[in-house]
């Protein structure tokens, strides 16, 4: 895999410029995967993934070959959906500030995302508790296990792209996983149908 996209990219930068689709088509679902899960949008992030896209194209010849091209690429994508995220920091404003009027002040008020109720059914609730506790990751941990669940990438290929030790890679996403199936142990274990028996734990 490695040998054929530094074959695609030697190939374009040669002028056959038309062979960076074939790389498009080769990363878009993992890029769009991977930047969604860092802007937690869909649509924000297939439109992300064309800006990161261009960005490779625009800044291939800085491409060092001796490296994963997946992990040049999605360190492109991590970079841009960084940037997105300080962007909509700045334009945040608190929900809990009161709105001024010329009369005085008054709270927020905001609309209730409720569920349609298509939302109960079991498998839409077990994706959007993996979701939810995948979110709830520390970005150290919940960065690793995307990379390699969401987007693919190899350790060697997560480790390029986060520059870090490929054991800390590995010993992040084992805390991640750890985290996940205490989180989640729930959703994996038969209901019990016999009372709690002993004093309750607070």
């Amino acid at each position: 895999m490695d040998e054929d996209d530094r074959a695609v990219v030697e190939a374009v930068l040669n002028g056959q410029q038309h062979r960076f689709a074939d790389l498009v088509d080769r990363y878009q679902s993992q890029i769009v995967n991977y930047v969604c899960r860092m802007l937690g949008n869909y649509e924000d992030a297939v439109d992300l993934s064309q800006d990161v896209f261009l960005k490779a194209y625009s800044g291939l010849g800085s491409y060092q070959p001796q490296y994963p091209f997946p992990a040049w690429l999605f360190r492109i994508a991590r970079n841009a959906a960084i940037d997105e995220i300080r962007k909509r920091r700045l334009l945040t404003v608190s929900l809990d500030a009161p709105v001024e009027f010329e009369n005085g002040t008054a709270g927020r008020e905001v609309e209730s995302p409720g569920r349609d109720p298509q939302d109960s059914y079991l498998g839409v609730e077990f994706a959007d508790r993996i979701s939810l506790a995948i979110d709830g990751l520390p970005e150290k941990y919940r960065e690793p296990i995307v990379l390699r669940h969401a987007a693919d990438l190899s350790y060697e290929e997560i480790a390029e792209t986060l520059e870090l030790p490929i054991g800390t890679v590995k010993t992040r996403i084992f805390r991640a996983r750890d985290a996940l199936r205490r989180s989640l142990g729930d959703l994996f274990e038969e209901p019990s149908t016999d009372p709690p028996t002993g004093p309750e734990v607070q």
